[in-house]
């Protein structure tokens, strides 16, 4: 028979969260839309009341064709380079 401790240790994360932005102001939004009916709609007037509130800009809109696979890496790579923060979501 073997025992295990139920006491464990969390794993150790592979990623991190960035840290809380400073400001909204005038920062490039990147989209990334999972292929569900309407996402694609749905985030674009998220993303205007940033450009409305903020003086934000829309610079990305990416898509995955899968919506319960991740964003494949080099997506989520090149978006990160050209925006300051990314909304996602699901349609429907």
């Amino acid at each position: 028979m073997q025992l295990y401790s139920p006491m464990s240790t969390t794993p150790k994360r592979k990623a991190f969260r960035a840290p809380p932005l400073a400001s909204l102001e005038g920062l490039r939004i990147g989209l990334l839309e999972n292929g569900k009916l309407n996402a694609d709609e749905m985030l674009r007037e998220v993303a205007a009341l940033f450009v409305e509130r903020h003086g934000c800009t829309i610079r990305t809109v990416a898509s995955k064709r899968n919506a319960s696979a991740p964003a494949p890496s080099a997506t989520l790579t090149q978006v990160a380079q050209e925006v300051d923060f990314l909304i996602t979501g699901l349609g429907d």
